[in-house]
């Protein structure tokens, strides 16, 4: 049986064990998620593949507190999702911080190496300027982990970051800038340059009514102009999930070991497949005393060796599912 859950972080464990043992667990812990399941007529008895598991849809986490435990510890901390004052957030009660740190830091050294090795600077107004984002939480914590005195978070300063950028990369020094997109993009607007590859830069989606829509690959060629840099990275996280997936270029994303994406078909949401294009849904095991399994509101297409792109949102309300449920 799978009984520690950091043992996938030693990527030395079975996936299909770990999930299903996963399942078993939530499902006999979290009550919202049971009932789905049995609204569903799903349980661990007639679930015999991590195939056919079922996946909350993610507007359960605006409605319901979505907690897996076995005792009555109460949560470390609490995510809340971005949104206007007339819409709902998510709320994610995170029971073990740990988790969540142990996951973030090594996803980020699967792909960068060691937080030391880089000044982090984060780009990130619409998410400082509330509390509890998850984001935040993470970049502040890779900060730490990488004690350059360069290091900050950056409000409505951008001119002073791409000039404390400037001053590092002539340097020899590294620079891991993560940021929103329509930051981002008002920072390139602002400051043109010609910077080495020590530059990385990592956008994290998102125009937040501030700038038009635009695709990923128009955003991240508008970013390569303004500052001479071969490729733009990528951030796909979300409150309800502690893991996140990275792109090193060209918008495709790669899972840590331990979340996995797959799709769903729109009209039928039990239809689930490790292959092709409809709407994502994922399994994050670091989520083991919330829900590991997400079904999101984000299209994209999934390629047959786990890589996948994100190619907008479903273009309907909140999924019926939690009425439907209690009905």
């Amino acid at each position: 049986m799978f009984n520690d859950v950091n043992n996938i972080f030693s990527e030395n464990f079975i996936w299909e064990e770990a999930v299903l043992d996963t399942f078993q667990f939530q499902y006999q812990f979290c009550e919202v998620y049971r009932r789905w399941c049995n609204y569903l007529g799903k349980n661990p008895f007639n679930v015999s593949s991590w195939m056919e598991i079922p996946f909350l849809p993610i507007s359960f986490f605006k409605s319901h507190r979505i907690v897996s435990n076995d005792h009555q510890n109460g949560e470390q901390l609490i995510f809340e999702s971005s949104g206007t004052t007339k819409q709902v957030t998510s709320r994610h009660f995170v029971l073990d911080s740990s988790l969540y740190e142990s996951s973030f830091l090594n996803g980020f050294k699967r792909v960068y190496g060691k937080p030391q090795d880089w000044v982090i600077m984060g780009l990130l107004p619409s998410y400082l300027e509330r509390s509890h984002s998850s984001l935040v939480y993470m970049v502040d914590n890779l900060m730490k982990c990488s004690s350059r005195p360069e290091n900050g978070f950056y409000l409505h300063e951008p001119q002073k970051m791409l000039q404390q950028i400037d001053v590092c990369l002539k340097e020899g020094k590294k620079v891991w800038l993560i940021g929103v997109t329509y930051a981002l993009l008002d920072a390139a607007d602002q400051f043109k340059a010609n910077w080495s590859n020590n530059l990385v830069v990592v956008e994290t989606g998102g125009m937040k009514g501030r700038k038009r829509e635009m695709v990923r690959a128009e955003v991240h060629d508008k970013l390569k102009d303004a500052w001479n840099i071969q490729r733009v990275h990528a951030e796909y996280g979300m409150t309800e999930l502690l893991s996140q997936a990275y792109s090193t270029g060209q918008g495709i994303f790669d899972c840590p070991p331990w979340m996995k994406v797959l799709v769903r078909e729109e009209d039928q949401p039990l239809a689930v497949y490790n292959e092709g294009r409809g709407v994502l849904n994922v399994i994050d095991l670091a989520n083991r005393y919330s829900c590991s399994f997400i079904a999101t509101d984000d299209m994209g297409t999934l390629q047959k060796n786990g890589e996948f792109t994100v190619e907008g949102r479903l273009d309907i309300s909140d999924m019926r599912g939690c009425s439907l449920m209690w009905t």
